[in-house]
């Protein structure tokens, strides 16, 4: 049987690939009390003693404001603790699959990026990211690196529970209507990723896998703003809490936070889509879906406002 290993199991993305990675083989799934990240010497003995045929890293340093602070250790989880991973995963032949970001891009493209669009990164946050893609593609082991943008769960610290918090406490919402990008789920991140490990999983004992960077999100696109009103209309429809009667568009100037975020972080799909036969859906679909689990009894966190996104919420 199939071993995965699993890093991030409590985050939000992690926490979704536990259950879709199931049906795949045995997943031993492994947090921070675990493994550290910020410790990436513990990295290699650990996959050595696992012994698995595939590592799937769902963990990393996602506080982009912070990380203009601590650019040291976003450094060391983002890309120290990859290149760790990429070397073990070599060692061992197991296929590593790892997930970075639209922040490798400086947003200054008309259009949805590729996967062959030169990255500028904007933030120290993005530095990282890009430097743990690096690594891992240098290394030579078998890889697949997804970009992903927007990331939100039922969940963990994200735009999503922010909005739905600060909704049933003020009447009004100041939110930034100038960037652009794709929402996207970790329901959607981890069943594309079950999805695409399958075949992989037949098309490496056949010897015929290719490495791969590959850009995994939602169809579509919206603004932060256009984003909360979704998010907020969909509470309303569900019966949940809402005392928000306006949601205001702001620019980001306005709302000025310490890392820059790009103004489009639009990803373009068609290589993973024509690649293993995926259609990737709505993004409005993809939060329904979230919200209908919210709506099911998932408790309501307690989440700070802003946090590690790229949202203004004042």
């Amino acid at each position: 049987m199939t071993t995965i290993l699993l890093f991030g199991a409590n985050g939000q993305v992690g926490w979704e690939l536990a259950r879709t990675l199931a049906p795949l083989g045995n997943v031993l799934a492994v947090g921070r009390d675990r493994c550290d990240f910020a410790r990436p010497v513990d990295i290699g003995p650990l996959v050595e003693a696992v012994r698995p045929q595939i590592i799937v890293n769902a963990t990393g340093y996602t506080a982009v404001d912070r990380a203009e602070v601590e650019p040291g250790l976003a450094m060391t989880i983002n890309a120290e603790a990859p290149a760790a991973l990429a070397a073990a995963a070599r060692k061992q032949g197991a296929l590593l699959v790892h997930y970075s970001t639209d922040y490798v891009f400086d947003g200054g493209k008309f259009g949805p990026y590729v996967e062959n669009d030169v990255p500028a990164p904007l933030s120290a946050y993005g530095r990282s990211k890009l430097a743990g893609e690096q690594a891992i593609r240098a290394s030579g082991c078998d890889h697949l690196i997804f970009r992903t943008s927007w990331v939100y769960a039922s969940r963990g610290t994200n735009f999503l529970r922010t909005m739905l918090r600060l909704a049933a406490e003020r009447e009004t919402l100041r939110i930034v209507d100038d960037q652009c990008g794709a929402p996207t789920s970790a329901q959607l991140i981890a069943s594309t990723t079950a999805l695409v490990l399958q075949q992989n999983i037949a098309m490496r004992r056949l010897h015929a896998f290719e490495s791969a960077l590959l850009n995994l999100t939602a169809a579509g696109a919206a603004s932060w703003h256009r984003f909360a009103v979704n998010i907020i209309d969909a509470a309303r429809e569900r019966g949940m809490p809402v005392k928000c009667r306006e949601v205001v568009p702001i620019t980001t100037a306005e709302y000025p936070l310490p890392a820059q975020r790009p103004a489009n972080s639009r990803l373009s799909c068609a290589n993973l889509e024509v690649r293993y036969g995926l259609k990737m859906p709505a993004w409005e679909s993809g939060l329904h879906l979230v919200m209908d689990e919210i709506g099911g009894g998932v408790p309501p966190q307690t989440v700070p406002a802003g946090g590690a996104l790229s949202a203004a919420a004042a």
